[in-house]
């Protein structure tokens, strides 16, 4: 829960907050917003969001948390250590549909796709040869973590399984110490891009094994196919995509959330560019818009939120 004080201070600035046009006459709020791992797209979508939420709503600054992305996140949500934070739909829905109590959504981001890479001379071409093989499962408490624990589950599938960061994932594969690595990611993703650029890569089929969890787990999958276009020397290939939402506490006031919202909605296009201290855009955030935004499934928006997007009706 957020202190009293602190609280006291955010439903005071509501009615500034809503209008955003107006200088701030409160003292300053801080909020804290989870990201993920290094060489994720979280770190660097969920770092962009920060920075233009803290420059076009008074008042406000939003500091990034590191994690290891989406059940972590979800954690330091529900124990008030963060104010807002990314997770994938699947690793947030309850097994009886529902989502945590304590948090709401703001809105669908775009969608990531789970990747099965291995290095190009691999003897691994299909989803069963990994059983026994050395395989990164993603970060602890991350959104790749949880996907492709489910995935190796329905197989069924043994392997000796690490738990890595992309990043440390991809430097891993390319040096031989793991024979493949899952990534739940947009896409093209910065570690494997890189990875791609500099040493030839496969991406492993996983249209069979998306079929099984959508028997499974009918909710938050689709089926997917990663373009020919994202990496560097890949041929498209089959898979399935899940939503990743940006989650709020309950507890912050509505006014606060409805312009955070606006200011997501508004900048879309400048937040898909380079962020502070980055050279490249962000790919993922062109798909942020009002039509799918609304789209978070059995997760309940945030009044603000809601508000918000009923607003852009009229």
């Amino acid at each position: 829960m957020l202190n009293p004080s602190r609280r006291a201070v955010l439903l005071a600035a509501g009615g500034l907050i809503a209008g955003c046009s107006r200088q701030r006459e409160v003292g300053e709020i801080d909020l804290r917003l989870a990201t993920g791992p290094a060489g994720a797209v979280y770190r660097r979508i969920g770092g962009s969001m920060a920075a233009h939420i803290s420059e076009q709503v008074p008042g406000v600054t939003v500091r990034t948390v590191p994690s290891g992305a989406s059940t972590d996140n979800i954690r330091m949500l529900r124990a008030g250590a963060v104010h807002l934070g990314l997770t994938s739909l699947d690793a947030l829905i309850l097994t009886d549909g529902s989502a945590p109590e304590e948090l709401s959504a703001i809105c669908r981001l775009y969608d990531s796709h789970l990747h099965l890479v291995v290095m190009a001379g691999s003897a691994i071409e299909e989803f069963g040869d990994l059983e026994g093989k050395r395989i990164s499962l993603g970060a602890r408490d991350s959104g790749t973590e949880f996907t492709s624990l489910r995935v190796l589950e329905l197989g069924p599938v043994d392997t000796d399984s690490r738990y890595l960061s992309q990043a440390e994932s991809a430097a891993a594969l390319r040096e031989g110490v793991i024979d493949a690595m899952f990534s739940l990611t947009g896409v093209p993703t910065p570690a494997i891009t890189e990875l791609a650029q500099r040493h030839p890569i496969r991406l492993i089929p996983l249209d069979a094994q998306a079929g099984a969890l959508f028997t499974a787990f009918p909710g938050p999958y689709a089926p997917a196919m990663i373009p020919a276009t994202a990496y560097a020397g890949v041929p498209a290939t089959r898979t399935f995509a899940v939503p990743n939402v940006l989650l709020v506490r309950n507890d912050l006031p509505a006014d606060l959330v409805y312009a955070i919202t606006d200011t997501i909605f508004t900048h879309t296009g400048t937040i898909s560019s380079a962020g502070r201290g980055d050279t490249e855009a962000i790919p993922e955030a062109w798909h942020i818009n009002v039509r799918t935004g609304i789209s978070t499934a059995s997760i309940p928006l945030h009044p603000g939120a809601a508000a918000w997007f009923r607003d852009r009706k009229h």
